[in-house]
């Protein structure tokens, strides 16, 4: 039992880090995308950015769109009521809204800088941004218009989760049928942003089935980690896209695990997912150079992403959040520990001193490789939803 000194001194710690992650989200990432991606002349948002905040490529990602529509709308509902952060959203939203899906209601991947199609939507992460998006605005501004568009586009999702990328699929059918891990995730976080708009028993229904998938069928017992990809009956391919594992979507996926379970008071469920999340960060921990590794191979062989390595933005500030979920969920040591570890490592290493905002690539040594704050895949989300997350949690204790 520790002694009232010291839970004294850790509720101090973990008030100075909720400050310090609210101060870095208010008055750092989130002026960064403010006054760097907004385009006035076409609507929506430049997410190619130099280190400087420089407009490199135009093109416009709709999963970015979408999720930097998610992040002011958010912020807006859960930090503060700017009215900067809602007129961002809602500049984001009209683009979105004109030129983002096809006729059958599908978001395109990607659009010029003026709103024309350049890739299908082949990707349904397109989609899942877009609910979110929606959904998210419409806790801010009520509105029928947004609600039909979160709702619609969520009901697309479930329509296309057996075959997301339905003629866009480039697998041949019947030879090697894998599920990816991606799409149970993310529906675990989307199923309680919608809930609003879903309603708690339809939410309900759903949430047995999302855990079923995550926890029962992607989580291998014999590696005790979870996998990105295995055949449509849940048993391991012993292939390179069987034997793969990304510890930073596992590590994100336990903290919506968690939410869930704290949401049906599940002790059982918050504990089972804070463990696999430290099993998971203790096996992709580079321990010659620090830091989280990208891609690994479960049985230790050759991964054949070339990028295997390197260290990427997204993986620590989603295990940092995991590691305050955990920590504030179960009370375990442990996760305090890594936290202060990873902490350390993400914010001396990401973390730009002289241009605001965060890198988002760094290589093995953690140098960084990359000096871009956003492109095709590094937006306005995850440094900033991380950011929020670790100062409620923390503030909360």
């Amino acid at each position: 039992m520790q002694s009232k000194g010291l839970i004294n001194n850790e509720n101090v710690m973990l008030k100075e880090y909720s400050r310090l992650y609210k101060n870095e989200l208010v008055n750092n990432v989130l002026p960064f995308w403010l006054n760097h991606s907004k385009d006035d002349l076409n609507g929506g948002y430049f997410t190619c950015l130099d280190q400087e905040g420089n407009v490199y490529d135009t093109d416009k990602f709709i999963w970015l769109q979408g999720r930097e529509v998610w992040c002011f709308s958010f912020m807006y509902n859960h930090v503060e009521q700017n009215p900067a952060w809602l007129n961002m959203a809602l500049h984001g939203a009209d683009f979105l809204k004109k030129y983002g899906r096809d006729d059958a209601g599908n978001w395109y991947f990607s659009l010029s800088a003026d709103g024309k199609p350049l890739v299908q939507p082949y990707n349904i992460f397109s989609d899942c941004f877009a609910t979110m998006a929606f959904a998210s605005l419409d806790k801010a501004m009520p509105s029928d218009e947004y609600k039909k568009i979160a709702l619609d586009t969520f009901n697309n999702i479930i329509k296309r989760k057996n075959n997301s990328k339905g003629q866009y699929n480039k697998s041949y059918p019947g030879t090697r049928s894998l599920k990816n891990f991606s799409l149970p995730m993310i529906l675990c976080n989307l199923s309680l942003e919608l809930e609003h708009i879903l309603g708690k028993d339809k939410v309900e229904e759903l949430i047995p089935n999302i855990i079923h998938e995550v926890m029962d069928v992607f989580y291998h017992p014999d590696f005790e980690l979870i996998l990105e990809n295995v055949n449509e009956d849940g048993s391991f391919s012993d292939s390179f896209e069987g034997r793969l594992i990304n510890p930073g979507h596992a590590i994100e996926a336990m903290w919506f695990i968690m939410d869930l379970g704290k949401r049906m008071n599940d002790e059982h469920l918050i504990h089972k997912a804070k463990d696999i999340m430290l099993r998971t960060l203790e096996h992709g921990w580079d321990k010659e150079y620090d830091g989280i590794f990208y891609f690994l191979d479960v049985k230790g062989y050759p991964p054949q992403q070339l990028e295997w390595d390197q260290k990427l933005w997204w993986v620590h500030v989603e295990a940092l959040v995991a590691l305050a979920k955990g920590y504030a969920l179960t009370g375990d040591e442990n996760c305090l520990i890594w936290f202060e570890k990873v902490h350390a490592y993400t914010w001396s290493k990401f973390k730009d001193k002289e241009y605001g905002e965060w890198f988002g690539y760094l290589n093995r040594r953690g140098e960084v490789l990359l000096s871009l704050k956003g492109g095709k895949w590094k937006g306005c989300f995850h440094i900033p939803r991380a950011l929020y997350q670790i100062s409620k949690t923390f503030e909360a204790i």
